[in-house]
């Protein structure tokens, strides 16, 4: 599917190069609301965590996928209740540390080509996500669509070397209200 206009909007990196390779199989009823690459007063980037935040109470098979699923998880290493509401999954990429600093600094096409395969087989093949995931993990095959829709030089594109925006480390950040930090159930 050739690209045809440039995704303009905001999307969690966290979400789309990261949670895919926690190998939770695409379509699951059960997904995190939110991804995030740190938590403020907790975690930080380089702490090389993902935060997965879940709503238990509002899916009805949310019990089963948790004990299934997420506590069995072998990159899982800590799990905070923020309230009766908010459950966050805290998931370690230390071993992926290089490909983890990459997708910090916005160099998705840098990522380890194992890891790239992981990331597009989480979407369907037919998607529009498909397509643009795969123009952002190589980007030398779309420098030309690009610059198209752009009305850019391609030679500028090439310069830059990446289709994709850096993580905004801001969006990227759960934060807790000073109020609930009191309430976080451990």
């Amino acid at each position: 599917m050739a690209i045809k206009s440039i995704y303009g909007k905001y999307f969690q990196k966290s979400k789309v190069f990261l949670y895919p390779l926690l190998g939770i199989k695409r379509g699951s009823k059960i997904v995190p609301s939110e991804t995030y690459l740190a938590w403020e007063s907790f975690y930080k980037t380089e702490d090389i965590k993902l935060i997965c935040l879940y709503h238990p109470k509002e899916k009805n098979d949310y019990e089963s996928f948790e004990k299934k699923v997420l506590l069995k998880h072998n990159r899982l290493v800590d799990i905070k209740n923020i309230n009766e509401n908010d459950k966050l999954f805290i998931f370690d990429f230390l071993d992926i540390e290089d490909d983890w600093k990459h997708v910090i600094n916005g160099k998705y096409s840098k990522i380890n080509p194992k890891l790239k395969g992981n990331i597009k087989s989480f979407f369907d093949v037919n998607s529009a996500n498909y397509s643009y995931m795969n123009s952002y993990l190589y980007p030398n095959k779309y420098f030309e669509e690009y610059a198209e829709c752009l009305g850019v030089n391609q030679d500028l594109l090439e310069t830059v070397g990446e289709l994709c925006a850096k993580p905004d480390i801001e969006k990227e950040t759960f934060k807790v209200k000073q109020l609930e930090k009191k309430e976080i159930i451990n």
